[in-house]
């Protein structure tokens, strides 16, 4: 049970990242406008609480 909620809160925290990395929709230039602001920072909040549930997951798996 301990590696999965391991594995499991890493790959919330990972793909958290992802969704963060990738808020503003833009890619390079070549794809026309990016999110617009509400839509930005709801994906930057959506991804900022995987990370944090991810963290949360990962470090009760290392409990003993």
């Amino acid at each position: 049970m301990k590696t999965f909620l391991q594995t499991f809160g890493a790959i919330l925290v990972g793909l958290g990242l992802m969704a963060a990395a990738g808020a503003a929709g833009d890619c390079d230039g070549a794809c026309g406008p990016g999110n617009s602001l509400p839509v930005m920072l709801s994906i930057i909040g959506g991804s900022l609480v995987a990370m944090m549930l991810g963290a949360y997951v990962f470090f009760l798996g290392t409990e003993k």
